[in-house]
């Protein structure tokens, strides 16, 4: 979706950051690029069992004493849940050198890792219901054209969200 401004057209999800940056960033130390980015970054083995909570930064003996000082990495607090922990903290460099390659800079120099429920706050949606008849036609007319598989299976399972929702009464 996209509003649009003196500048013109600007997609609503760089409005909706604009805002919650700074409260992430005054409250948490986190940007919602990491947030959204944190499946690329963790990977397939820990996207569904961590969650990036947010970062310490070290306080700079300049702010105290008045001094030039240079760039102190942060620690990165990420819950894990039970047993995942363990294994998280056996690959806490790579996920580290992953976190600073996506900062561009060495941003975080350590991982606190803290044990706790992950997916608790994600609400749990249920499957689609399969499309039949003409609506399971329409999809297949739709995405017929499409060459990627991978694309293709995506869109498969966009169209049956959308096609199959169960009409509510009003």
């Amino acid at each position: 979706m996209k509003a649009t401004s003196r500048r013109g057209i600007v997609q609503i999800s760089e409005v909706a950051n604009a805002l919650i940056d700074p409260v992430l960033a005054r409250r948490a130390g986190i940007n919602t690029m990491l947030l959204g980015s944190w499946e690329e970054i963790a990977g397939a083995e820990f996207a569904e069992c961590t969650r990036p909570e947010r970062i310490a930064w070290p306080r700079r003996a300049s702010e105290m004493t008045g001094e030039g000082g240079g760039h102190q990495s942060g620690v990165l607090t990420v819950a894990c849940e039970g047993a995942r922990a363990l294994f998280l903290s056996h690959r806490q460099g790579e996920i580290v050198q992953r976190i600073n390659g996506f900062f561009g800079f060495p941003a975080i120099g350590q991982l606190r890792i803290v044990q706790k429920p992950v997916t608790a706050g994600q609400r749990h949606r249920p499957k689609p219901r399969p499309l039949t008849g003409e609506a399971a036609r329409h999809l297949d007319d739709l995405v017929s054209g499409i060459e990627g598989d991978a694309l293709k299976a995506a869109l498969r399972r966009l169209g049956t969200g959308v096609l199959g929702r169960r009409k509510t009464p009003r």
